[in-house]
């Protein structure tokens, strides 16, 4: 056991050097290359680029937001675990309310999700900001109607609900909207926090990767 890497820096720089070796990173814009590599070091999975969808310009959009000091809003404490808080440019905020008071007493008389009536409690930070969904497709279905009733448009959306109901739909709903707001998306079932920290950690990087 003793011969194992244990230099976490060397770690980093080597996981960083095999995905590019090993991802077919070729065909992605070059905004959109760093911000593949860090989803497939956060899940293990070099295929995770045949599902990687995006609106043109959206990595660039959420850099730009970022920068400016738009607010990070998650749809689950995991997701915001995730995010490496100390590499935001702008002392950002980053937002969660699925823990807000009372949230259970909305989500019952809605009749919805915890995770869909946490959405409504996003409306005054959601104008630019990046929002990160890592867990709930109906969180992502809920900020779509949102957006369809005029809410604050997000200056990026970056939508990696999973699992096997909704997760697929959800993010086809937002991926036919062309771009308004600008997302970045993993089709079909995949997804996960991990996924969702890790583009909005890239972005937070630039190009450091």
């Amino acid at each position: 056991m003793s011969g194992y890497l244990r230099d976490p820096e060397a770690i980093t720089r080597l996981s960083f050097e095999r995905v590019r070796a090993e991802a077919e990173l070729d065909g992605l814009p070059a905004e959109m290359a760093s911000v593949a590599v860090r989803m497939i070091h956060a899940c293990g999975m070099t295929d995770v680029i045949a599902q990687l969808a995006h609106s043109a310009g959206a990595a660039s959009a959420g850099r730009r937001a970022l920068k400016r000091g738009a607010a990070v809003i998650c749809d689950g404490e995991m997701t915001r675990a995730g995010i490496n808080i100390s590499c935001l440019p702008a002392r950002n905020r980053v937002i969660c309310t699925i823990a807000a008071p009372g949230l259970r007493r909305l989500a019952r008389a809605a009749a919805t999700t915890r995770s869909a009536a946490a959405v409504d409690l996003w409306q005054p930070d959601l104008d630019g900001a990046v929002v990160a969904i890592g867990a709930a497709p109906t969180a992502l279905f809920r900020l779509l109607e949102l957006l369809d009733e005029g809410a604050p448009a997000p200056a990026l959306v970056v939508a990696m609900p999973v699992g096997f109901v909704g997760a697929a739909e959800s993010k086809d709903a937002l991926i036919a909207c062309g771009g308004a707001p600008p997302y970045i998306a993993v089709r079909g079932r995949r997804g996960g926090s991990a996924l969702a920290a890790a583009v909005v950690n890239a972005l937070a990087a630039g190009d450091r990767t």
